[in-house]
């Protein structure tokens, strides 16, 4: 199971990118931050909110060097038939990021958000730098959406520490006050 501060290693799957079907690896996204965005099934109840709302934060990803990758269980040939559904409909009509297809269940298993009673994934998102080493993890449970502006704060968070050398304390946004990782630093941030 991957766990924060390990490399991941290459993967290959199918996946539906720019309306077609086709075959990618993460080594195909280099010099990006990648999300990894697990979602249980396609055609589902609270998996196409998040997805829509994803697409509505994109532009903000993008500024952010990041790539939106969203992985579930379903077949590429779901994905697209879910993909050509519209929105009104409970589609995901208008989502321009890559859909993986982990139908052998390898990659819910590598992340451990395989819920094997169901054989589905459980909502499970996962941060890698560029060097695609894992740096942030969150898994909750079927029920349970996301909050995206979370996750964009999440990117922000690590792009700050790489670029600046200061932690981010609780709560922390950009524009907000960071902090050595020192007692002298804690002593500045209270102070």
């Amino acid at each position: 199971m991957a766990t924060i501060g390990q490399r991941i290693e290459n993967f290959t799957c199918e996946a539906v990118v720019n309306n077609q079907i086709k075959k990618i690896s993460l080594s195909d996204y280099q010099d990006t931050y990648k999300l990894l965005f697990f979602y249980p099934l396609d055609f589902t109840f609270v998996c196409p909110t998040e997805l829509h709302a994803l697409q509505d934060s994109m532009p903000a990803f993008q500024e952010r060097n990041t790539t939106v990758l969203a992985v579930s269980v379903d077949s590429a040939h779901s994905h697209f038939a879910w993909l050509n559904q519209p929105k009104a409909l409970g589609g995901i009509q208008g989502v321009s990021y890559p859909l993986l297809s982990d139908l052998n269940r390898s990659l819910a298993q590598t992340f451990g958000v395989l819920n094997q009673e169901l054989g589905i994934a459980f909502r499970g998102v996962f941060l890698l730098d560029k060097n695609n080493v894992l740096q942030y993890a969150s898994i909750q449970n079927l029920g349970l959406g996301r909050n995206i502006n979370e996750l964009i704060r999440v990117v922000d968070a690590l792009q700050h520490v790489e670029q600046q050398g200061e932690v981010c304390p609780a709560n922390w946004t950009p524009g907000t006050k960071a902090m050595k990782a020192t007692q002298a630093g804690v002593r500045e941030y209270f102070g």
